[in-house]
């Protein structure tokens, strides 16, 4: 058995059920988003030196598999333990000394660029998924849920990967006045 099928040469792709769509749906590019995510979170993972942020890496890659097989129409496997246990690793690292200190600008260390473009794909998957509901679509409110404070968690872990190389990332320098890290973001 081979994985090309040619049942997508023309465009369409089949859902779980056996629906055919354009590859251009919306539906198809909330989960590929979803996809890319996991491949940039698979780069990321493969060059950063705190294995805690890799085993927690692996741990959210698989959970995107579970993401993507909701946005697919399909039974939905996600749970507010996944969210919460999100919820609880942004606690965690934004408790500790030093991770938030003011805007970052990416590039001052590779395993943390990486992070920060993982980051970026994350809250793009989030604004398709919201289109996909406004569209009316299904969505397993999960989802956002999920990518909201996932995409929370990966700055984060770029700023825990900046502290324990000694980077500073911050945007405006440690000498400038102003407002520092905004929630608001």
């Amino acid at each position: 058995m081979s994985i090309s099928t040619k049942t997508g040469d023309a465009g369409e792709t089949g859902l779980i059920g056996g629906q055919r769509v354009s590859k251009g749906d919306l539906r198809i590019e909330a989960y590929g988003t979803i996809d890319e995510l996991g491949s940039a979170l698979g780069f990321a993972r493969s060059i950063c030196p705190n294995a805690g942020v890799r085993e927690a890496t692996k741990t959210i890659q698989k959970e995107l598999f579970t993401l993507s097989g909701s946005l697919t129409g399909g039974a939905s496997g996600l749970t507010q333990e996944m969210v919460d246990a999100l919820t609880r690793q942004v606690e965690a690292t934004e408790s500790l000394e030093g991770v938030l200190g003011d805007w970052a600008l990416p590039g001052e260390n590779t395993a943390a660029a990486a992070y920060d473009v993982a980051r970026t794909v994350c809250r793009r998957a989030e604004r398709v998924i919201v289109r996909l509901s406004s569209d009316g679509e299904k969505v397993n409110p999960l989802a956002l849920a999920y990518v909201n404070r996932l995409s929370d968690l990966l700055w984060l872990f770029s700023r825990l990967i900046e502290k324990e190389a000694g980077v500073d990332s911050r945007l405006r320098g440690g000498d400038k006045d102003g407002p520092s890290w905004s929630r608001a973001w």
